[in-house]
């Protein structure tokens, strides 16, 4: 039995599509069908129903289907016993908030890659709805978002939160600590409409009993940085996404009476019975966060921007 063939009923089956399952695998729908093809005249069963354009699985395609995975899931065994998977060597697709690129993803792909020089990366940057659709779908690997995915087939893992605060600009936010009530008297800038940081704020000037200006929501923490740079207002952006851009003397994070609600982050991730890698990589991304020498360099960011 040609397990290739096996490979491709395990991804259409998941995936609930041939097309989706013929890009996870850069075939074309051509070849994807075809392999499909020879492995039902091989076991001599229809495993997909084709009477109609909603996917089926036949009942020999269900049943199947849990033999693939350990056919797929012994091959992978055999191959790490026997040495042939000791480097990464595939094309892995990330998705990832713009939060967790503007914090620890750059440091942490360059170590991933000095680890693993085989490693090809695909990188996309998304909000969390649109994350949690393509890994569903399978045209993403993994995703680091602000809420789990829940498709079938796919894993999640919290990773630490990500400590909120409000930054201002410098030159026109000089007072050492701020109410609610200040705050809401001007533009308050936060990620898009519905988010859990939208919600947050919306939900602490409920309790401060105040009613803000104006709330801007805008998904790129580049775009929200330029606007209080410029004046616009005032953002509730993740601490770790500021350690770079608060270099500079026009951003201050300022003190407030109000506390922000960390900022969830988790990684979800889509089961590969045919190899480890994506456990590899989820692995690597969690060891990065947790490693010592990562918070000594968070902590001190830190500390230099409570001093600001």
């Amino acid at each position: 039995m040609n397990l290739r063939f096996v490979e491709a009923f395990y991804w259409v089956a998941s995936l609930k599509s041939v097309t989706r399952a013929a890009d996870k695998l850069f075939l074309t729908q051509s070849a994807m069908s075809s392999r499909i093809a020879a492995l039902e005249t091989e076991l001599g069963v229809l495993l997909l129903d084709r009477r109609d354009k909603q996917f089926r699985l036949t009942g020999a395609g269900a049943r199947f289907f849990v033999s693939a995975q350990r056919l797929l899931a012994l091959q992978r065994e055999v191959k790490a016993e026997m040495g042939s998977s000791a480097t990464l060597a595939v094309s892995i697709r990330i998705g990832a908030i713009e939060s967790v690129l503007h914090s620890w993803l750059i440091p942490w792909v360059e170590k991933l890659r000095a680890d693993h020089p085989a490693l090809e990366l695909e990188l996309t940057v998304e909000t969390t709805p649109i994350l949690i659709e393509q890994v569903g779908r399978g045209t993403q690997d993994m995703v680091f978002a602000a809420l789990p995915a829940s498709a079938d087939g796919v894993h999640t893992r919290a990773l630490p939160p990500m400590e909120m605060a409000f930054v201002g600009n410098s030159q026109l936010h000089r007072k050492r600590r701020y109410s609610m009530a200040d705050l809401a008297e001007g533009d308050l800038l936060t990620f898009q409409r519905g988010s859990q940081p939208h919600v947050t704020l919306i939900d602490r000037c409920r309790q401060a009993g105040v009613e803000p200006r104006r709330i801007h929501t805008i998904s790129s923490i580049s775009a929200m940085v330029q606007l209080v740079r410029g004046g616009f207002g005032v953002a509730t952006l993740p601490c770790d996404a500021l350690q770079s851009m608060l270099v500079s003397h026009d951003l201050r994070q300022l003190s407030c009476d109000t506390t922000l609600q960390p900022l969830p982050i988790h990684a979800s991730y889509r089961e590969d019975p045919t190899s480890r890698d994506i456990e590899t990589v989820v692995q690597s991304a969690f060891d990065f966060i947790e490693s010592p020498m990562n918070k000594r360099f968070t902590k001190k960011i830190s500390s230099k921007k409570s001093m600001a």
